[in-house]
This record gives C-alpha cells, sequence and structure tokens, in this order.
C-alpha cells in the first residue's frame, strides 16, 4: 500500500513538473495605443517566446484570435478594455498549457504580428486594408524578402482554370511564400496588391477568359510603382475567396445561382462559418487544432501527420479550409458523429483495406449456424430464386450458406455465419407480412337514354364533383379537370351516331362521400324503370393481386374433327368481371378493369352466335370513390311507312294517305367501380 501510495506520488509530482515546465512563460501585461489609424497592441511576456504566436480571424462575430503555446496568464483577469477605433476589449483565456488572446471588433479587419524580445506587438489596420507589423518604436518592419537574381522578386506565372461547378480560378505562382498580399473587393471588380514585387513581360497582359463559361470576364496584370496589381472584372452572380497554399495564390470567383424567391442567394458546395487564417510556415497539426477550437469538433491527428504549410485565407467558410490543409498534405478524414479522424490518405485506405480482409477471413473462419424462419404470410417457395435453389442469385448467402425450403410447414431453414443470418432475419421481417386487402363493388347498368339524364342531373344538383371525360371537352392544362358543360349531366350518353353501334369510353369520377347517394340513386331509378341494374357483383383480393367473378352460360356447337366426324364442344357467354387494384402510397386505387358483357345472339347453323360488349381501362380512384365507366354505346334507328297504293305516291297530297313512324333508341352499358381498402377490423356485410 505504501508503495503504491509513493508511485501515485511521484506521477503526480511529475505532471505538476512537466506543467510548470510547459507554462514556463507568461502573459504580465496587455498595452494599447492608437497610431493614426492603426491600433498597436503590445503583450509582455516573462521570457521570450520559443514559437511566434498562431492566429485567426472570424469575420461574424468580427474577431482576432492568438494562441501562446507554453504560456500562463499572469495579468490576473480575463478580460481588459481597449477601446480604440473598432477594438472594444480582449478576453484572455488559458487552457492547459497555453493562452489564447481574443480581439472583439466592431467590423472585420485584417492585422499583423512581430516579436521582438520579450513582447509581441499585434498591429490591427483600422482601414480594412492590408496590415503592416511595427516594432516597439512604431516603425514598420520590412518581411523578409527573397531575391530572384534581381533586385525585387517576380511572379512567376499566372494560369486560368475552370472548375468542375462553373467557378473561374486563378493560379498565381509566387517568387516564394513571403509575399505580402492584398485581395480586396472593389465594387462589381476584385484587386489582387503583390507588394514588392514585378511581373515579367510575357505576364503583363489583358486576358479574355469569356469562353470559359464562368463569371469571370476580364484579368488585368499591370505594374504600378513597387507593387503589382491584378484587376479581375466578373458578370452576373458571384462571390469570391483567395487562399495561399505555400508560394501558390488561387483565387476563385464561383457563381450564384439565383433564385425566384431569394435573389442573391446561391447553392454553395461549403456551409461552414466563415473564418479567415494567415500562416506563414507553420505547422499542419497547429492548423488543424485552431480549426478545431473554431468548429468544436473533436478531431484526432495521426502521428505521421507532419510538416509545414502558409495559408492566407479571407472569409473562406471553415470545412473548406479543412478540405484546402487536407488537399496540400494528402490527407484525408472519416467522420464518426463528432469526432474526425484525419490522417494521410494512403495510411487511411491501407488501414480500411486491411479491415475488410480481416472481416473476408473472419467469414471463412467463423463457425456457421443453422436458424429456422416460420413465414406467416409469404409462400416458402417464393424464397428459392433468392437463396439460388433454382439457380438465381446467391448473393444473399456466404460461400459458406445453404438454404432448405420446407413448402409443407412454410418455414426456411437457413445455415450460415451470424451476420448473414442477421440479414436475412431483416429481409423476412421486411418481406412477410400481410398484403392489404381491397373489395371492389361493381354496379353493371344497362341505360337507356332517359336513364343516364336523370342520374347526372340528379348528380350534378346532388353533389359537387370533379369530372375526367376522355373526349368531349378538352381539360383544363392547370387542374386537369374539364370545364364545366352548361345545362349537361354528368353521367351522358354520346351523340346521336350514324349507324347501329359505336364503342366509346367516358370516365366521370366521384369522392367517396358520394359513394352511398350514386347507390340509392341507382336503386330509385331502376324501380322507375328507366334502366335495368344486370348485376352487382363484389370481390375482394390481395393488393397488385388479379381478381375474377364472372357468371353466364357456356352454348354448344359442332365442331368438325380430324377425322371428319363433329364433335360438340362449348362457348362462354358470361358477364365477366376481371380487375387488379394496386394501392398507392398516398392512399387511392389504380385499377385495372377488364369486362365481358356476352349474351345469346341469333341463332346459326353452327349454333347460336355470341354478342360481345367488351371494356378494358385503367383508373385511379381515391378510397371510397366510384368510377363509372361508360362504354359499348348502341343506337337503333326505325323508319317504318304506311300508305294507301297509288295515293300514298302523289307528291304531296300523298301526306294524307300514308303514315310515317320513326323510332330512335339508345342504350349504353355504363359500369360503376367503387373500391375500398379494407382494415385488419373491417367486417364484410
Amino acid at each position: 500500500m505504501q508503495t503504491l501510495k509513493r508511485t501515485f506520488a511521484f506521477i503526480y509530482l511529475s505532471m505538476m513538473c512537466g506543467l510548470v515546465a510547459a507554462q514556463e512563460n507568461a502573459i504580465q501585461s496587455i498595452s494599447a495605443n492608437q497610431q493614426g489609424s492603426n491600433i498597436v497592441v503590445k503583450v509582455a511576456l516573462k521570457n521570450p517566446l520559443v514559437k511566434p504566436p498562431i492566429g485567426f480571424s472570424i469575420t461574424n462575430p468580427a474577431r482576432i484570435a492568438l494562441d501562446f503555446a507554453g504560456t500562463a496568464n499572469a495579468t490576473g483577469k480575463g478580460v481588459q478594455d481597449i477601446g480604440l477605433g473598432d477594438v472594444r476589449n480582449v478576453n484572455v483565456v488559458q487552457a492547459g498549457d497555453r493562452s489564447r488572446l481574443v480581439f472583439n471588433l466592431t467590423r472585420p479587419l485584417n492585422y499583423a504580428t512581430t516579436v521582438e524580445g520579450n513582447a509581441v506587438i499585434i498591429t490591427i489596420d483600422g482601414t480594412g486594408g492590408l496590415a503592416t507589423a511595427v516594432n516597439a518604436s512604431g516603425l514598420p518592419v520590412a518581411a523578409p524578402q527573397i531575391n530572384m537574381g534581381s533586385g525585387r522578386q517576380a511572379l512567376r506565372d499566372i494560369d486560368f482554370r475552370r472548375g468542375n461547378n462553373g467557378e473561374g480560378r486563378i493560379v498565381v505562382e509566387l517568387p516564394n511564400n513571403q509575399v505580402a498580399l492584398d485581395v480586396r473587393q472593389q465594387g462589381k471588380k476584385i484587386e489582387v496588391d503583390f507588394m514588392k514585387t514585378t511581373v515579367p513581360d510575357v505576364l503583363r497582359r489583358r486576358l479574355d477568359v469569356a469562353d470559359f463559361g464562368t463569371p469571370v470576364n476580364i484579368i488585368t496584370t499591370q505594374q504600378q510603382g513597387e507593387n503589382v496589381r491584378m484587376t479581375i472584372e466578373p458578370k452576373g452572380l458571384w462571390e469570391h475567396s483567395a487562399y495561399q497554399s505555400d508560394s501558390q495564390l488561387v483565387i476563385e470567383v464561383k457563381p450564384l445561382k439565383e433564385e425566384a424567391n431569394k435573389l442573391g442567394q446561391g447553392v454553395r458546395d461549403y456551409r461552414g462559418e466563415k473564418l479567415s487564417l494567415n500562416f506563414q510556415n507553420v505547422e499542419v497539426r497547429a492548423v488543424l487544432q485552431v480549426i478545431a477550437d473554431f468548429t468544436g469538433l473533436n478531431i484526432i491527428t495521426s502521428d505521421t501527420v507532419s510538416g509545414n504549410v502558409t495559408l492566407r485565407l479571407k472569409d473562406v467558410p471553415w470545412d473548406q479550409a479543412l478540405d484546402i490543409v487536407m488537399q496540400a498534405k494528402g490527407l484525408d478524414m472519416r467522420k464518426n458523429g463528432s469526432v474526425l479522424w484525419i490522417a494521410p490518405r494512403d495510411e487511411l485506405l491501407t488501414k480500411e483495406k486491411l479491415e475488410l480482409e480481416q472481416r473476408a477471413q473472419i467469414a471463412e473462419l467463423e463457425p456457421v449456424k443453422t436458424e429456422t424462419f416460420q413465414l406467416n404470410y409469404q409462400k416458402a417457395e417464393s424464397f428459392k430464386q433468392v437463396f439460388g435453389i433454382d439457380g438465381g442469385n446467391r448473393s444473399i448467402l456466404s460461400k459458406r450458406g445453404s438454404a432448405v425450403v420446407d413448402p409443407r410447414t412454410n418455414q426456411l431453414f437457413i445455415t450460415d455465419i451470424p451476420s448473414k443470418l442477421e440479414e436475412i432475419r431483416a429481409l423476412v421481417q421486411k418481406t412477410d407480412v400481410a398484403s392489404r386487402q381491397v373489395m371492389i363493388e361493381a354496379r353493371i347498368v344497362e341505360a337507356n337514354d332517359t336513364f343516364s339524364s336523370s342520374l347526372g342531373a340528379k348528380l350534378s344538383f346532388g353533389v359537387q364533383q370533379n369530372r375526367f371525360n376522355l373526349g368531349g371537352n378538352q381539360p383544363d392544362a392547370t387542374t386537369g379537370l374539364s370545364p364545366p358543360i352548361p345545362n349537361s349531366s354528368s353521367v351522358n350518353l354520346p351523340a346521336s351516331i350514324a349507324g347501329n353501334t359505336a364503342g366509346t369510353v367516358a370516365l366521370t369520377l366521384f369522392n367517396a362521400a358520394a359513394t352511398k347517394f350514386i347507390g340509392l340513386e341507382l336503386s330509385a331509378l331502376e324501380a322507375d324503370g328507366k334502366g335495368k341494374i344486370i348485376s352487382s357483383p363484389r370481390v375482394i383480393t390481395a393488393d397488385q393481386l388479379k381478381a375474377l367473378i364472372e357468371q353466364g352460360t357456356e352454348l354448344p356447337y359442332q365442331q368438325a374433327t380430324s377425322s371428319g366426324a363433329t364433335s360438340v364442344s362449348f362457348r362462354k357467354a358470361n358477364l365477366k368481371l376481371e380487375v387488379t387494384p394496386q394501392i398507392t402510397p398516398d392512399g387511392n386505387v389504380i385499377l385495372d378493369v377488364d369486362v365481358n358483357k356476352d349474351s345469346v345472339g341469333i341463332e346459326t347453323r353452327a349454333g347460336f352466335a355470341i354478342d360481345t360488349k367488351h371494356v378494358k381501362t385503367q383508373v385511379l380512384i381515391d378510397n371510397g370513390g366510384t368510377v363509372v365507366i361508360g362504354g359499348i354505346f348502341q343506337q337503333t334507328e326505325r323508319t317504318s311507312i304506311s300508305k294507301v297504293p297509288f295515293f300514298g305516291d302523289i307528291p304531296v297530297f300523298g301526306n294524307l294517305f300514308k303514315t310515317t313512324g320513326r323510332t330512335n333508341d339508345k342504350t349504353e352499358l355504363l359500369i360503376f367501380l367503387t373500391p375500398k381498402i379494407l382494415t385488419d377490423k373491417v367486417s364484410i356485410r
């Protein structure tokens, strides 16, 4: 026990010594003053810094954050008021072995830092332009320059590319990663200033890139004193972003898609909160730590992630900034909830490949098990193709799996590894469900002209209904419904057609509330003798299963055989209703209807002829609604003349000696169909 206590005491002292060693430096004071339009902040430290602070800026809310590694907060307070220009105050937060300074601004501003002895001097440019670092005396500090053979450094190349989403991408090859840049939007143009640089004559030109199909129209590069200015002229609706990776500057101009109700809003690939980063040769792990603190995500970085990166990002979404860093260093990530694992791309692919190989080896060595699945609604034989018993695809089973189907007990016997058994169990639970039932009630009516006119008039006055007619008035292009017909009924026979028989199809749709009203009207009209209801069959069938109901007689007829003799065969003269329902996801019913109305015709030497009336169609109807199929219209016209011979043939006066009679009979076969989706507790009465 004493040994254990000494061990814990040693560990505790070691941790405290390590923490003290890690925090051997401290922030002692923070002072600020205004020099012209700039605000200069001096941070006094106990000891000189080993590494310069890592900083980044946020647009909304406007903030500048600086991280001091291995530094404690010795100021004795967490907030210090500044109140100069657009700088309100600064927050000092210590987290572990590092401290963060957060400057709260009234608007986004640029900044620059320099280290001088035990002090860090932060210059915040109050004009919104490029900030220039100054020393303790307020004099500008020149950035280190790398000469390219002449007195000043020169741009190496300027290239234009078109992105996959139609964005224009200007790529500038800088002489080194220490070139000072100023990227800003001036009106409808983008201006980029390269400080203390020159541009070769071959790059000093005006590029017309309108043919690339991007928002960028013209790019002009020219020398202006000691600096180089690039002017980008886009067109239409656009937004821009700029980032620097080592010695390469990329400026992207993305098109914005204009919406009907949201002008100026576009569809963007990156939706993270925007931030600005300005790093010069900083470690990649430190940049990832800054993004993790900004987003609040948990980032796990592999030990193999190393190297430095130079970034200058202005108002870029954080997820795009993370993508830029990973692309620059060949990294990739895997996300699990709020945890991001970042590692080299090859390392992640190798690890995933090893995991897949291990799973395959486990599947080869894992013991198999046998499980029985009892099917309640589906037939076991329907799973033969699923398990490859009848030569189907065996993709659902592993190489070592097997399946036995028992039709007598309606069971499945599966032998396979446990993971495959879980997949089969999920498949059976999803497919072995009761099919929904549909009851189709039909009324087949032989109607004359008086019947259909009376029914249409009563329905028109009785309920407000929508009509969908095949033929006649054209439907409205917006609603899909036929326009109202003045002084007409909803169910009406076709117009007079010369000849004996004509076939037509017309549909009139009623909602579920009018179904009972239709039944009462049919009964009333049948009692008045205006129509004849041939039959009212009802049939119940499952979803997407064909149902057939028929009634009639079989008529004999003689048929010659191959030996020359005659035999007696039979033909059906039936009333047949064949219907296949399909329940739609929104609760409606699609009906495939096939109706035959056969009757005995005239007698011939070979037997009786069969008069056939056939209607076949597909309709969509609400649950409980009624569809009317009007087909096989028949019209008979007769003219009979009785006259006195000779006198009846005299012109004009012959009308006094003859009688003329004309009859015009119209009949039509009307079929009323009402589908009703049944529930488990419904009873048929």
